[in-house]
């Protein structure tokens, strides 16, 4: 997708987490005003706020009621060699691994979608959303959203049994991944889906997946059961 073709508010959203990142607006410090940001990129103050509606959705800022937007406290963030299928992990622990499709549809990206994809407005996607399970206990809820284009050709039953091994066949090889872990309480539907009591601790994953020649082909937004799983961090 070529510069002119993403959307003004992501080019902002970029603009803005860049600044984040190279400590010009630190962890608890607030942002300017919505009128000053929007004047300093030039933009309406529409389109400035689906930047960073955009950047509260992925946990980089956050708004108290009241007081205005400030940048979030920073959550444990890895950047993985590489990755290994859920199936591969269960067996590693002696558990055999199943899935549950909840949802499977073709449709247009969210705003999150859009920036962690690098796709525009008008780019279909697909999003299905799986229960994973180990020895028939739930393990965590998954919700995928992958570029239609890489997938539109294949069936269902591949796309959710074998995922990977289905992308291979069209030479989209897994490279690496960006993983930011963080931690909440589960509400009414994830405590049904996960089996567990309501408000009990579960750990958030979002991923994004990069094939051999460091393209993005997949979001993931993954949330485990705190008591059921844990991850190492390799340095």
């Amino acid at each position: 997708m070529t510069k002119s073709a993403v959307p003004r508010y992501i080019q902002i959203h970029n603009q803005i987490k860049s600044r984040i990142e190279a400590g010009e607006w630190q962890t608890d410090k607030r942002l300017p005003a919505e009128r000053d940001l929007a004047e300093t990129f030039n933009v309406s103050r529409m389109t400035l706020r689906q930047a960073i509606q955009t950047l509260v959705d992925e946990g980089i800022l956050e708004r108290k009621v009241g007081s205005g937007t400030y940048v979030a406290e920073q959550k444990v963030s890895e950047s993985a060699l590489g990755m290994t299928s859920f199936t591969e992990l269960m067996a590693e622990t002696g558990r055999v691994a199943t899935t549950q499709l909840i949802s499977y549809k073709f449709t247009l990206p969210s705003n999150s979608e859009m920036a962690q994809l690098n796709l525009s407005e008008n780019d279909e996607v697909l999003v299905m959303e799986r229960l994973r399970l180990g020895d028939n206990e739930p393990i965590l809820i998954e919700r995928a959203t992958l570029p239609a284009k890489l997938v539109s050709s294949f069936s269902r039953t591949d796309l959710t049994e074998s995922l990977y091994l289905t992308l291979e066949k069209v030479g989209i090889i897994p490279g690496r991944a960006q993983q930011t872990i963080s931690a909440s309480l589960a509400n009414e539907r994830l405590a049904e889906l996960l089996q567990i009591k309501r408000g009990e601790a579960i750990l958030n994953v979002r991923q994004v997946s990069f094939d051999q020649n460091d393209v993005p082909f997949e979001y993931v937004r993954s949330s485990y059961v705190g008591d059921r799983f844990e991850f190492k961090l390799m340095r």
